[in-house]
């Protein structure tokens, strides 16, 4: 009998990372259902003393990624696997370079990667949002999120016609290594206000995954993450609508036509 090899019989989905990151593909292998299979490239990042231990991730690093050519090249290289779809996962150059430019860096990776679909994670939390129905939105950054990169990240969703009604970076330890998940559903739980509709946890190094299903049974409402929104449609846009357990409602939804 033939053991389990990996292989993406369903589909193949690649990701475009920070080279500091771990996240991402962490979270999309531990969220993806059986037979999709994920698979990295990583993209140079200019971080300060400290990297992402430091409290002071700012804006100009998170416009500069999405600055070709780094992520045009890895984009490139990426789509010569035989990729389903491609998800960009760096939520703050989203935050800081806003939603028109968003649309433009889909169709520039696009354009590099032969034409496979690029999922944004940012555009996935618009798309998210609108399909369970949220209007009133808390937004939970990284701990080591300036505080000018989430007030760009709370612009960029009312841009998107969202009443933010609460947003902040986490009060936790700063550094993806300290973060735990016990930690972020507790820190969630005292902040997550009633008038919130759903949460969207910022930040695609951010360990979040774990704590969706607890939050959502604990606040009654739509957990969102930042990983979680992006895998999600990338499995639509590869064509899989195979269940996901235990990462939240949304993978219950299809994304709204429009």
């Amino acid at each position: 009998m033939w053991q389990e090899d990996g292989w993406g019989w369903r589909a193949r989905v690649g990701v475009l990372t920070p080279h500091a990151d771990i996240g991402p593909e962490s979270e999309f292998r531990a969220m993806a259902p059986e037979g999709v299979s994920i698979h990295a490239a990583r993209v140079p990042l200019a971080l300060a003393p400290g990297g992402m231990d430091a409290n002071s991730f700012a804006v100009a690093q998170a416009r500069a990624f999405a600055d070709p050519p780094a992520v045009d090249e890895a984009a490139a290289l990426l789509a010569a696997a035989p990729l389903s779809a491609i998800a960009y996962c760096f939520t703050s150059s989203s935050y800081a370079r806003g939603a028109a430019d968003d649309v433009a860096l889909k169709a520039r990776l696009e354009a590099r990667a032969s034409g496979i679909p690029v999922v944004i994670t940012a555009l996935a939390a618009v798309l998210a949002l609108r399909a369970v129905a949220a209007q009133r939105v808390t937004l939970i950054d990284p701990p080591w999120f300036a505080a000018e990169v989430t007030a760009l990240g709370v612009e960029y969703f009312r841009g998107h016609g969202f009443d933010v009604v609460y947003a902040a970076p986490a009060g936790l330890p700063s550094g993806q290594r300290l973060v735990h998940p016990g930690l972020v559903y507790e820190w969630a739980r005292a902040h997550v206000p009633a008038s919130a509709e759903a949460v969207f946890f910022g930040g695609n190094g951010f360990r979040t995954a774990s704590v969706i299903r607890a939050l959502e049974e604990d606040l009654r409402r739509p957990v969102l993450t930042a990983n979680q929104v992006a895998l999600w449609q990338a499995l639509r846009v590869s064509g899989v609508h195979a269940p996901v357990t235990n990462y939240g409602a949304l993978f219950n939804y299809e994304p709204p036509e429009g």
